[in-house]
């Protein structure tokens, strides 16, 4: 077993029957689906947000029911990945261009558990070049702006041309280097016109779990 599988299936233990589940974005959460949707198949009874179209596409081959955001009071836990965390539990995600909605269906969560391989623990934060969802009207200016906080903003290219959200926004990966004060940075970020929202998640994270090669997982 790979150490993101051992991390997702430890995880999916935790969801209970009548809970709303947040299903996250990325090739660790691909697996806590895999496991969700084969207890779903098992008599688990769930309902579940997805923070990507990739995301609900997979839950939808899976069997697990979907619902809209907009019909739920809470969501009781969502299990996602993330490009890095540091001893606070402070995050770096967006790898997968999803940081907007998983930052929706992580702010309307009681849990957010986030599920990791040992590689994405760091003491700081920002080897992993800091995802930043952008509008595309103006991004020039915008990635100007962010060059002012000291930074090297590049929007993100795949197969040859920008890649597009699913809200139809870019993203500019940036690298700030050793990020020190992550929570500042934050808002910093935020307050800059054209700027949808920033892949920083800071004190939002309830449990970590790690998963390392040998198929043994960590809770820390």
């Amino acid at each position: 077993m790979n150490s993101k599988k051992a991390a997702a299936e430890k995880a999916a233990e935790y969801v209970r029957d009548h809970m709303v589940v947040g299903l996250g974005t990325g090739s660790t959460s691909y697996w806590a689906i895999q496991k969700l949707g084969a207890k779903v198949k098992d008599g688990l009874n769930i309902r579940a947000v997805a923070t990507s179209v990739s995301s609900e596409n997979l839950a939808k081959e899976l069997g697990i029911p979907l619902i809209p955001i907009s019909e739920i009071e809470q969501i009781d836990i969502t299990i996602d990945g993330a490009d890095e965390v540091d001893g606070e539990w402070n995050l770096i995600k967006g790898g997968g261009g999803a940081l907007l909605r998983e930052k929706i269906i992580a702010s309307f969560s009681k849990e957010l558990m986030i599920i990791v391989d040992e590689s994405k623990q760091v003491n700081r934060l920002g080897k992993f070049h800091l995802p930043v969802e952008i509008v595309r009207f103006g991004n020039e200016i915008t990635l100007k702006q962010l060059r002012t906080l000291g930074c090297d903003p590049k929007i993100r290219i795949v197969d040859h041309k920008p890649f597009i959200t699913d809200n139809g926004n870019y993203i500019a990966d940036c690298d700030f280097g050793t990020i020190e004060r992550p929570g500042q940075l934050h808002n910093a970020i935020n307050m800059i016109p054209g700027v949808v929202e920033n892949g920083l998640f800071i004190k939002m994270a309830t449990k970590v779990i790690v998963g390392f090669e040998d198929g043994s997982v960590k809770e820390i």
